[in-house]
This record gives C-alpha cells, structure tokens and sequence, in this order.
C-alpha cells in the first residue's frame, strides 16, 4: 500500500502548493495583491488546524480505506472549484475549504503507521512516505508550469485548466485508492496467515512497550510539555517549509526572462536535492539511540540557508534555499518518528493530529508574513531572517524533548520486545 499512499501524498502536495505557481495570474485576473494572495495562501492552514483532530479520530471508527479516500475526493473536489475564483473573497473561501477537506490525511497515515509496522520499521516508511511530499515539488513545478502554458486554449487561463486539470486526477486517484486500500493487517490478501501472524505480534509488542505507564486521561496527555515542545518544533519546521512552497517561484522568477515552464523546473531543484537527503538520512538515523543531534543539525542547515538566501543574485538565493529545502525536509524525516514513537497509544491518534494541527499553523504564518513584508518593503529579506531565527530556536528546543531510554529495535532482534524512542509523556 506504501507506492498508493506515496502517490496520494504526492497530489495532496501538490494541490495545496500549486497556487505558489499563480500568484502573477491571480493579481491581474482576479486582483489580489501580494498581501492578500498570502492571507490566502496561508487559510488554508486555518481550515486544517480547525478540523484536523475531529478527520483524525474519524478516521479511528471508520477506517483508513474510508476515511482516507473520502479526504482526497473531497480535496480534489474543491481544487476543481477554484478554476472558477472571480475575485479575493472566494479565493479566500475555496483556500479554507481545502485546508478542510484535506484535514486529517497526513496524521491519519502516520497513525496508519502505527497499526502496521513497528518501530524499527517506521523511520524507513515515514522516509519513503515523506519522500512523496518532495517529490511533489519537484513535479509541480514542471507540471504546474506546462499547465500555465494552455493559456487561451478554448479561450480559458491557464491558472483555470491548471486547477481544474489537477482537480480531476486528484478526484480520480482518490476513487481508485478506495479499492485498494486495506485498514487491518487481517484483512490484507498479499500476506500469508504467517505472515500475518508475525506482524501482528511485531506491532503488538511495539504497542506494549508504548503503553506501560499508569492509566491518565487523554486531556492531561495532550496537554503534556513533551506534546508542547513537538508542536512548537513542529511549527517552526512549518514555517520554513511553506514560506520556501508559496514564495520559491516567486524568488525564481526574480532571475528574470523565464517562461513559467522554465520557472517550474527551476523550482524543482531543491527539492530533488531534498528528497535525496532525507531518504539517506531516515535510513540512517534508524539505527541511532538518539536522532535529536541530527533534528538539530537539520534545523541549523536550514537556518543558515533561508539567511544565505538573503545575500547574493537571485542565483546565489537559489542554491540557499537549496540548502534550507535539504535541512526542513531531513527534519521532518527525523520529527515525525520521534513523534509517533512519543505518544502514548491512547492519544496517539488525537496526539498526532494535535502536534500536526497546531504546528501547521506555522504555514499560515509564514506566507501572511511573507505577503506583508513584500507589500509593504518590496522585499522578502526580513522573512527570511525571521525564518532563520526561527529554526535556530527550534534547534535549541530539540534537546529539552525527552532523551529516549533505549535505542530502536534493529530488524534482527524481531524476537526482542520492540522498544520505543522515548517513553510515554509521564504526568507526575
């Protein structure tokens, strides 16, 4: 299921990122200036905080094949909508009904994770997975900008048969994923009963080791520092990320005489830097005690890119943000992990969906800070010193997570009890 899920991912992406690539078209057609292109870039995020737990412990009753293909027609439905945005205010409304209808996917698959494969196995998956969400920019900047070019075909935008294009294939994938997705591990066809057996027992035993402290309510587990300290490391991951997704092609049409395809594949360069060096990275880290130096030597190299980004050419800022797309996305590969391996199962699912929620928020943020500062300074230096102040200080907050007790379970010991990284959030 993991190539489905990564192709799911990959349009989920894609579709939230695409209208980094119409800012130009959205201000002459529609007139939304700078700023107000990033309150509404940044909605989304609003809509996603807001439902994202009640998606999530959905998805818990329902089950993955339901709950997830419902998230991605519904997404893909809306994307369609926006072919048809005739001015700021329903650009405003159809960003916060995506950020809606997408809540719950991401953290839904993680906590997917959790049902299917121990820990020793799920930095390699969450590597792969992630790797979904950099491979979609690296797509859809060529893809997005190829689109851009049917400009006048039939008399349309091309910023309309972009979104209604994409909006139809999301609508597609998503219809196509509800026949081949399985919720349980009993229910899957391609294993064996030992087979079946066997991984049970693994994730089993992985969940013991994660359940052992004194029974708390899940109010006061949510509430928990370690839970706090995720969702603000989380949120300045957040803010990095989305300001690079919403602005990157704007600072490479700064170079000055490109076409959009031009621009699209230009776009794509950090991000196919990205995606290679967080595969290497998860693969890696899963056999280290202690994967918070590597979070906090990612956040370093993506503080220092977003400030080299702001010295130079527009050449010069390319390659910077090159090296900012490698330490958010190797960040993100170390985070979740670490995340999932946290949280105790009672509150896994709602947990999860907490520290996504409140940390993406990070990507409204972002381009609202990004779209004033460029108003109202013609310049997007000052967000990008904040971007780096901000993942610095992340960088520190990453040691006072708790030190997991033990190492992660290597795949030759599968007859060891399978341990976690890091125990429970305790309460005492």
């Amino acid at each position: 299921m993991l190539p489905l899920l990564v192709l799911m991912l990959l349009v989920n992406q894609m579709d939230r990122t695409n209208v980094g690539f119409v800012q130009d078209d959205l201000r002459v057609d529609v007139g939304t200036s700078a700023a107000a292109y990033g309150l509404g870039a940044g909605l989304f995020f609003i809509g996603y905080a807001i439902f994202e737990i009640p998606s999530n412990m959905l998805m818990e009753r329902f089950g993955a094949r339901t709950w997830l293909t419902r998230i991605m027609v519904s997404w893909g439905t809306v994307i369609l909508a926006m072919c048809f945005i005739n001015g700021t205010t329903s650009f405003y409304i159809l960003r916060f009904l995506l950020g809606a209808a997408e809540a719950g996917f991401f953290p839904g698959v993680l906590y997917y994770f959790t049902q299917w494969l121990p820990n020793s196995s799920r930095g390699r998956a969450s590597a792969i997975f992630l790797g979904g969400s950099a491979t979609a920019y690296i797509v859809t900047g060529p893809i997005s900008g190829a689109l851009l070019e049917m400009h006048g075909i039939g008399g349309i935008a091309g910023w309309r048969w972009m979104f209604a294009l994409e909006g139809v294939f999301s609508i597609v994938v998503g219809i196509v994923a509800g026949f081949f997705l399985v919720s349980r591990i009993r229910e899957a066809r391609w294993l064996t009963d030992e087979e079946k057996d066997a991984l049970s027992a693994a994730v089993e035993r992985d969940q013991a080791s994660r359940n052992r402290e004194p029974k708390v309510s899940r109010l006061k587990l949510l509430v928990h520092p370690q839970v706090a300290l995720l969702t603000v490391v989380f949120f300045a991951m957040a803010l990095t990320g989305y300001a690079i997704t919403f602005w990157l092609p704007s600072l490479v049409a700064d170079i000055g005489g490109l076409s959009p395809f031009q621009i699209g594949l230009l776009s794509a360069i950090p991000w196919i830097c990205a995606v290679v060096a967080m595969y290497s990275m998860g693969s890696v880290t899963d056999r280290a005690q202690d994967r918070r130096p590597y979070l906090a030597s990612a956040l370093v190299l993506s503080a220092l890119g977003t400030y080299l980004a702001t010295l130079g050419s527009p050449w010069f800022g390319l390659l910077a943000i090159t090296l900012a797309a490698v330490g958010g996305k190797c960040a993100a590969t170390l985070f979740w992990p670490m995340a999932q391996s946290g949280l105790d199962l009672r509150v896994a699912a709602a947990g999860l969906a907490l520290v996504n929620s409140l940390g993406n928020l990070g990507g409204f943020v972002s381009p609202t800070l990004f779209g004033y500062l460029k108003e109202h300074t013609g310049s997007t230096t000052g967000g990008l010193l904040t971007l780096s102040a901000a993942s610095l200080i992340a960088a520190v907050g990453v040691f006072f997570i708790r030190r997991p007790t033990s190492g992660p379970v290597r795949p030759a010991d599968a007859d060891a009890p399978a341990s976690s990284e890091g125990a429970a959030p305790r309460t005492a």
